[in-house]
């Protein structure tokens, strides 16, 4: 198992040095130029070169980088060309949303997935399977953007349960809960969606198998042969999609974080592009791709636990 994670460790570190190459080397070739954006087109040549050296846009590509790099190894990240502050503290801000929601988003979409694909594939090719499906097929299709609107129809406006947007902090935990529950709802439902839709398959794939139909000779009915035998071997294909979701809610909920209004990480890349403060767009999407990277980590691990032929 240490050899196993080992090399698992080294795969994670290449790829964070390649994903910050091409960051940097995509951010770097952006046309236009960063100086002449901040001061306006009337600005003097001589301020916009005193500008341009200030912010090291004069030097090598490669002294550039390696500077950049290696301010984030000693977790100095810079500093906003637009805001003046330090970029570590803007994404560790940002991070105190957009993590919880994403947490919390993923949690509620296992929690309705889990259920309804057992469900359909214990009963699969039946009524209930094929209602169950319906309604999958249906949370798929409906954008997010819009149910997170309908959601604040319904709950914020008509019943005045939950906030309506904005984030208050957590210095109040129990009112930070709620102004994250819509847009939670908002990015769940078709992430449970899915899902659902791929445990059904992984499920009735396995209970096709020589095993299962042995177990169901030694007297175990089909609800224990399904949660005692089957739900571990076809947990593979479902801890890849609950990876993959966890990535896609941390840096693709940018959409619900502009619908409620949250000062997510997403919402700060947003509002940094659009300003063209470039050193806050490679940083937060640096930050974006190393979690996505560390959440690839753990779910091989998580393979290597469930199927220890994997280790090999």
């Amino acid at each position: 198992m240490m050899g196993y994670v080992l090399r698992r460790l080294i795969s994670l570190g290449l790829s964070l040095a390649v994903a910050s190459v091409l960051i940097f080397s995509v951010i770097a070739m952006i046309p236009g130029d960063p100086a002449s954006f901040m001061l306006g087109t009337g600005a003097q040549p001589d301020t916009l070169a005193a500008l341009r050296e200030q912010l090291g846009l004069n030097l090598p590509f490669a002294q550039r980088y390696l500077s950049w790099i290696g301010g984030i190894l000693r977790g100095d990240f810079g500093q906003s060309f637009t805001y003046k502050t330090p970029i570590a503290g803007m994404i560790a801000t940002r991070m105190q949303v957009s993590l919880p929601l994403a947490v919390l988003a993923l949690v509620l979409s296992t929690l309705l997935a889990f259920p309804i694909g057992m469900i359909a594939a214990r009963w699969r090719g039946r009524g209930t399977d094929r209602a169950v499906m319906g309604v999958t097929q249906i949370g798929i299709a409906l954008p997010n953007f819009w149910f997170a609107m309908l959601l604040v129809l319904v709950f914020a406006v008509k019943l005045r349960l939950l906030p309506a947007g904005g984030f208050p902090g957590w210095s109040d935990p129990l009112a930070a809960l709620k102004a994250l529950t819509l847009p939670a709802i908002a990015l769940a439902l078709p992430q449970a969606a899915i899902l659902a839709r791929v445990l059904r398959s992984s499920l009735i794939e396995t209970l096709d198998q020589d095993y299962i139909r042995t177990a169901r000779a030694k007297g175990l009915s089909r609800g224990q042969t399904l949660r005692r035998h089957a739900l571990r071997n076809a947990l593979i294909p479902v801890l890849t999609i609950l990876g993959m979701q966890f990535s896609f809610l941390l840096a693709g909920a940018i959409i619900i974080e502009n619908v409620f209004h949250l000062p997510g990480l997403g919402r700060l890349i947003f509002q940094a592009i659009t300003q063209r403060d470039l050193i806050v767009v490679q940083s937060s999407v640096l930050v974006m791709v190393a979690a996505v990277i560390i959440v690839t980590f753990i779910v091989d691990l998580g393979y290597a636990l469930v199927d220890p032929r994997l280790r090999r």
